[in-house]
C-alpha cells in the first residue's frame, strides 16, 4: 500500500478544521482554539505538498504521452520527472507521523551533575547557550526556578521557553527543536577552581518538557496532590525569607515532585510549580505511549534519560560533538553563544530518517 493512500483522510480533516476554526463558538474556548489552530497549521503543510505534487504528476503524466509525437514535449520529460521526485519527496517528509508535542512551548531543566562548582558553572553556561538560542529564533525565555551556586553557577534553574503567537508551524515549535537536549552534557576543560592547570570533566543534566497550553488541558484532582510549604533557602542553606513562602507539590499517583522557592509570594510559587508539574505530567503519559509502541520509542532520538551521555563540550579543542548522530564541529565558543542550529539539525535529520524507515517498513508489511 502507497504511503500516499492515508493522504485523503488528512484532507478531509483539515476541511474539517476549516470549518470548526470558522465557527465564532470555538473561539470562545481558547484552549481548544489553539489546539485546532496547531493541527490546522500541521495540516497546511500537507495540503499544499499534496496539492504540488499533484500538479507535478500531472504534468509529467501530460508530457510523456505528448512526448511520442512532439520533440519539445520529451526534451521536458526529464526535467519534469525531477520535479515531481522532489515533489513527492517533500510530501513523504510531511507524512512522517509527527510528535504529538512538537508545536508546543517547552520547559527546561539543567542541573549541576557530577564535579561540584564546575559543574554548576557550566550548567550555568548551558543556560545562557539555550537562552541565547531562543533570542536568535525570535522566542521568549523565562526562569521559573533556580538555586545557584557560591561562585555563580547553578545548582539547578527551570527555562520556560516560548514563541511568538503568531507562529503556528508545529515543526517550527519550541518543543520540536529542544526535545533532542534531554539527557547529560560532558564538558572538558581547566575549571577556574583548578591552580594546576589540569582538564577535568564534569556533566549537567538536562530534561526537556512539553508545556500544557490551557490548565484544563490536564485535569489533576486536589486530592492527588500533596503541598507542603516552607520557607525558601539561597546558597548554602541560608534562609532568605521569613515567611513559608516556598511551595512543594508532590503528586501522588506517580510520585512527581515539583518544588519553588524564587518568588516571594506562595501563590505566585504555587503557580509556577503547577505549570511544571503538568508539563511534566503531559511528559509522562507520552512516555507511557511510546512505551506501548516500542517501534515509534526505538526509532527517535528524542530521550529525557539524563542518564544518557548525548553530548561533549571539549574547550582545549574548541570542539562541540553529538554522540547521537555523529555531529563534530570546532566552533565551540559561538555554539556556547547560541549557534546552536546545525547541531540541533542533525538530531532532527536522523529523527526523520528512522522516521522515514520505519514508516517504509509498515508499508512493505
Amino acid at each position: 500500500m502507497s504511503m500516499f493512500d492515508s493522504v485523503q483522510e488528512l484532507l478531509d480533516e483539515h476541511r474539517q478544521l476549516t470549518d470548526q476554526l470558522a465557527d465564532p463558538a470555538v473561539h470562545q474556548d481558547q484552549g481548544l482554539a489553539r489546539r485546532l489552530g496547531r493541527r490546522f497549521a500541521e495540516l497546511n503543510g500537507i495540503v499544499s505538498a499534496h496539492r504540488a505534487w499533484q500538479a507535478a504528476s500531472e504534468d509529467l503524466a501530460d508530457a510523456t504521452e505528448l512526448a511520442q509525437e512532439d520533440a519539445d514535449f520529451a526534451a521536458e520529460v526529464p526535467r519534469l520527472t525531477e520535479v515531481e521526485a522532489e515533489a513527492a519527496e517533500r510530501l513523504r517528509r510531511l507524512l512522517i507521523p509527527r510528535d504529538p508535542d512538537d508545536g508546543r512551548d517547552a520547559i527546561l531543566e539543567i542541573k549541576g551533575g557530577e564535579g561540584g562548582e564546575e559543574a554548576a558553572l557550566f550548567a550555568g553556561d548551558l543556560l545562557r547557550m539555550y537562552t541565547r538560542y531562543a533570542e536568535s529564533r525570535g522566542w521568549k525565555t523565562e526562569i521559573l526556578s533556580s538555586t545557584e551556586s557560591d561562585l555563580g553557577g547553578y545548582k539547578d534553574v527551570q527555562l520556560a521557553v516560548k514563541r511568538p503567537a503568531s507562529s503556528t508551524d508545529p515543526a517550527e515549535g519550541v518543543f520540536a527543536h529542544l526535545k533532542f537536549e534531554g539527557g547529560v552534557h560532558r564538558v572538558q576543560r581547566v575549571p577556574v577552581t583548578e591552580s594546576q592547570g589540569r582538564i577535568h570533566t564534569s556533566a549537567a543534566g538536562v530534561l526537556v518538557f512539553p508545556e500544557v497550553d490551557e490548565p484544563e488541558e490536564l485535569e489533576i484532582a486536589a486530592n492527588e496532590l500533596k503541598i507542603d510549604v516552607y520557607r525558601s533557602s539561597g546558597p548554602g542553606g541560608q534562609s532568605v525569607n521569613t515567611t513559608d513562602s516556598a511551595v512543594r507539590i508532590t503528586h501522588l499517583p506517580t510520585g512527581i515532585v515539583v518544588a519553588m522557592q524564587n518568588e516571594k509570594s506562595q501563590i505566585q510559587n504555587r503557580e509556577a510549580a503547577m505549570r511544571v508539574l503538568r508539563s511534566r505530567l503531559l511528559a509522562h503519559q507520552q512516555e507511557q505511549i511510546d512505551a506501548e509502541n516500542a517501534a515509534t520509542r526505538h526509532s527517535q532520538v528524542r530521550t529525557m534519560d539524563r542518564s544518557e551521555r548525548i553530548r561533549t563540550y571539549n574547550y582545549p579543542e574548541n570542539r562541540i560533538a553529538d554522540h547521537r548522530t555523529g555531529y563534530k564541529a570546532y566552533n565551540l565558543e559561538a555554539v556556547l553563544d547560541g549557534d546552536l542550529g546545525p547541531v540541533l539539525q542533525s538530531c532532527i535529520e536522523m529523527d526523520e530518517a528512522h522516521r522515514l524507515q520505519a514508516l517504509g517498513s509498515s508499508d512493505e508489511a
